[in-house]
């Protein structure tokens, strides 16, 4: 690109941020990553720091590929209680065919697992009290099989190593069955495989249990599903959680128009990026710091592969 007048200042930048289309810009993203195979955790976050006197704070939803760090796409809306209406949306910004799309309670829905399925992916729901009846079918299922342990019902049990980290052990044990059973299959035609996760964690010498249920539209192992399930628990620690803590987003001061989402999208850009390149200890945040007072370093950043 040639620059006769020099680089642009930053009200120039400003103005691009504010006018450019999120959805385009958002579509750049995508790029980086194509073919099939990924588990995508789906989820939302709002951008705290896009509330202004005239203006709601912006709510975007993501679709997040742990064993990359990339965003894959994201859709905002208005407001957080609208994140259900978002999520059927996201996969007509993407390529998903072959993919695996790992979402919340929230997101257990029926039009969700069929558009998700109409795009020749796979899906992984939690369920919670959004589909109260089915919840209880599965708990009470597998209450059931841990029980009784009945030889005719064929499970497939997976428990992780002991995770040390942040001053807790953490365990994960996945319970994983045929959906041959359940009453409701009629309204889920897609559900082929129900599963619980238990995961105890020791702090302090104190433990502490949790048990989620999930459905599938695919059939895999126990262990399969526990890093699925794992890598939808990621998008809290490596997306939101280094978009607040890493990126300020939270205290952005970019409110106006387009600005707060693409400069979201441009932050999410940014992750893989800084996470590719391995230099000692050194954070996120450090690099950011040496990247912007060393051209050379900012290069490599940008163009090792």
């Amino acid at each position: 690109m040639e620059l006769p007048n020099g680089i642009p200042d930053s009200d120039t930048f400003r103005r691009v941020f504010e006018r450019a289309e999120p959805a385009e810009l958002a579509g750049s993203l995508n790029a980086w990553l194509r073919g099939g195979g990924r588990n995508a955790g789906i989820d939302g976050k709002t951008i705290c720091g896009s509330r202004s006197r005239n203006q709601s704070a912006r709510h975007v939803v993501s679709a997040w590929v742990a064993d990359n760090r990339i965003a894959l796409g994201e859709l905002a809306v208005d407001e957080k209680s609208n994140e259900i209406a978002a999520i059927p949306e996201l996969p007509d910004l993407m390529d998903v065919a072959g993919d695996i799309a790992a979402i919340d309670a929230m997101g257990c829905q029926k039009e969700i697992a069929a558009k998700i399925r109409e795009k020749e992916a796979d899906c992984v729901l939690a369920l919670k009290g959004s589909q109260k009846t089915l919840r209880e079918d599965v708990s009470d299922y597998f209450d059931w099989i841990e029980k009784e342990r009945p030889k005719s019902e064929i499970c497939d049990i997976w428990k992780s190593k002991p995770e040390k980290g942040h001053g807790r052990i953490e365990t994960r044990e996945i319970i994983v069955a045929s959906a041959h059973w359940p009453e409701q299959k009629d309204d889920w035609p897609d559900i082929a495989a129900i599963m619980r996760c238990r995961r105890t964690r020791e702090i302090d010498g104190i433990k502490t249990a949790s048990v989620r249920h999930f459905i599938s539209s695919f059939e895999t192992t126990a262990e399969n599903f526990g890093e699925i399930i794992c890598g939808h628990w990621s998008i809290e620690n490596q997306l939101h959680w280094v978009l607040d803590v890493v990126f300020r987003e939270d205290g952005a001061r970019a409110k106006k128009d387009n600005s707060p989402l693409n400069m979201n999208i441009l932050r999410k850009i940014a992750i893989p990026v800084l996470k590719k390149i391995s230099l000692g200890r050194l954070s996120v945040r450090k690099k950011m710091m040496k990247a912007a007072r060393d051209p050379l370093f900012l290069l490599r950043l940008l163009f090792e592969k």
